[in-house]
């Protein structure tokens, strides 16, 4: 299917680039229904990826990129059911997600996430799971999950550490601080830093630039340069399925859930 228009995301294949646009109020936060659409997508990756050189991942929401997963909605889950059937039903949904993740990660095309606002979180990870990320100056990226007792669970750290290094890694994990475009381009995590609105059309200008290299050539160098570290992904899904049984993290969300500010997850 080379055009799909979703309820939480949409794509098309234009000038032989697939352009993925996340679009679900109020910052494309990611729940059921998004990762329905998002494994529609990759179920249809291998026919897509026939006629296209390049991947391009973006938001049509103003708030950002992605304010990663939809903590509402996983509490009231959470608080739905008894522990037995919460924690398998909390792995069911990381396993879901590390796949599509996983699948963004080795595909054979250049994949380019272009972001502005909110990158936080899931967000975050899924700009992590990209080759390239090109930011407008907009952009911060945050690792909030520790104010909830809580790691990055959909693959950001084993992916954080496989393109920084330890400091930085540590920084961004261990205070949940936010860093800006600049920053984050002065670190090595961001390839390019546009002016605001501008990600899109040099995301787009940079596809074109790939469209006239060799697609083998790039496959292989590609599968040279990103192993898929898929041990500690593993292990992430474990450790986050531990520290979601603490009694401090659904403390955590309970707090979050009950938060009057409009965007609670900002630093």
């Amino acid at each position: 299917m080379k055009n799909f228009p979703g309820k939480t995301i949409s794509w098309r294949v234009a000038d032989g680039a697939i352009e993925l646009t996340l679009d679900r109020a109020p910052c494309n936060e990611i729940g059921a229904a998004t990762l329905g659409e998002l494994e529609a997508f990759v179920e249809s990756l291998e026919s897509l990826e026939r006629d296209a050189h390049a991947l391009i991942i973006s938001s049509a929401r103003k708030e950002g990129f992605c304010a990663g997963a939809d903590l509402r909605e996983l509490y009231r889950e959470s608080q739905a059911i008894a522990a037995p059937a919460r924690a398998a039903g909390l792995r069911d949904f990381l396993e879901r997600i590390h796949r599509v993740m996983n699948r963004i990660d080795s595909s054979p095309l250049t994949t380019i996430a272009a972001v502005h606002g909110v990158t936080f979180g899931g967000g975050f990870e899924l700009a992590l799971a990209c080759d390239l990320i090109i930011a407008d100056k907009t952009a911060r990226f945050c690792f909030p999950e520790l104010r909830l007792g809580l790691i990055p669970g959909f693959g950001g750290i084993p992916r954080l550490k496989r393109d920084l290094g330890n400091a930085v890694v540590r920084d961004l994990l261990l205070t949940g601080r936010s860093i800006n475009a600049a920053k984050a381009q002065a670190v090595g995590l961001v390839s390019q830093v546009t002016a605001e609105g501008e990600s899109m059309r040099v995301a787009r200008a940079t596809a074109a630039q790939l469209k006239k290299f060799d697609r083998g050539t790039s496959i292989a160098a590609k599968k040279f340069i990103k192993p898929i570290p898929h041990e500690e992904l593993q292990q992430e899904i474990e450790i986050f399925c531990e520290l979601f049984e603490r009694p401090a993290v659904e403390a955590g969300l309970r707090k979050f859930v009950e938060s009057s500010d409009a965007l609670p997850y900002l630093p």
